[in-house]
């Protein structure tokens, strides 16, 4: 069976990955890039790209491709009203850190019926076009959202797309994407920059540093523009979870004032790490899309810590496997 065509917006760390890994598993794929520099270079090594946006669109909207925006949330806006206006009628997802705010930006741009959020929980601190790596989403969560608009074709077109690439999916809702990834990636940003910035004033500190400041600072070296942009972009999610750390490290800070240990903070600290090295990931095998209630079902099992390794069985309303698009 011959899998939709994919088209990239932005061929930067993972949207250039998404075009390696999709193209290495057989998929028709082509994109888009406003850097020439970058459009250039991806063509050398082989793949299909180009600077014109309206020329990957209309191919697009020709070929009925999956459309995966790949740009940073400030391009968004510019990005829905190319596709608005050229390939409306394509299947539509993203591969940004923030999903509430994408969604807002896609409903405003009458988009949402053909739109799922994505979120492969994947990268480096490197950017552009040469940091892309086909093996980047290898065995890597694949955040695909369940939100209630979401249509079933769609979500399973978006879905076999990030198995393609060798990730697993984890079905959420917008929202508690955005709370999750607040605690796990957006919160370690700044702490990040915190550390590097406070090491750097140490004048011995450089000298010393080995494996905990490498890995506590690993992401201060991602662009500070992209840091910015999902950081400002889910404020709302990203506020408690920084105030909730700053109490702990104001407790921590008024226990070595009082020369109290500070057993509180790294037992609770050492037990999560503990949690997470253990954490279970079922394997979703038992729901298909399109039977009432999928959502829910998969929202639920998503936040229980369940996956999809293998794709799931489509139906539509009345149990049928839906038809095709064109």
């Amino acid at each position: 069976m011959t899998k939709t065509p994919v088209c990239v917006v932005g061929l930067g760390l993972i949207g250039g990955s998404v075009m390696r890994a999709a193209a290495a598993a057989g998929r028709e794929v082509f994109g888009y890039n406003r850097s020439l520099d970058s459009v250039q270079a991806a063509q050398a090594d082989g793949y299909d790209a180009t600077d014109d946006i309206d020329a990957a669109l209309t191919r697009a909207a020709d070929s009925d491709a999956l459309i995966v925006l790949a740009v940073p949330v400030p391009a968004l806006p510019l990005m829905l009203g190319h596709v608005r206006d050229i390939a409306p009628g394509c299947p539509l997802t993203d591969v940004t850190s923030v999903k509430s705010t994408v969604l807002e930006e896609v409903r405003s741009f009458g988009l949402l019926d053909r739109f799922v959020g994505g979120h492969p929980m994947a990268g480096t601190a490197q950017s552009g076009w040469a940091a892309g790596d086909a093996r980047m989403f290898v065995d890597a969560p694949w955040v695909i959202s369940v939100d209630d608009h979401v249509r079933t074709d769609v979500w399973a077109e978006v879905m076999t797309l990030a198995l393609d690439c060798g990730a697993f999916v984890v079905p959420a809702r917008s929202d508690e994407h955005d709370a999750a990834a607040a605690t796990i990636s957006h919160l370690p940003h700044l702490l990040a920059e915190a550390l590097a910035v406070t090491a750097g004033e140490v004048p011995l500190a450089f000298a010393l540093a080995a494996g905990s400041f490498r890995d506590g600072t690993r992401v201060a070296a991602t662009a500070p523009d992209l840091v910015r942009a999902m950081c400002e972009a889910n404020a709302a999610q990203l506020l408690p979870v920084l105030e909730r750390t700053l109490g702990l490290l104001n407790q921590a800070r008024d226990a070595l004032k009082a020369n109290h240990p500070l057993s509180e903070l790294v037992d609770a600290g050492h037990a999560a790490r503990v949690r997470y090295e253990s954490f279970d990931r079922p394997e979703i095998v038992a729901i298909a899309i399109g039977e009432p209630g999928w959502r829910e079902e998969l929202a639920a099992a998503g936040r229980a810590g369940g996956v999809i390794r293998s794709a799931l069985p489509t139906l539509d309303s009345r149990g049928e496997s839906p038809p095709r698009r064109r």
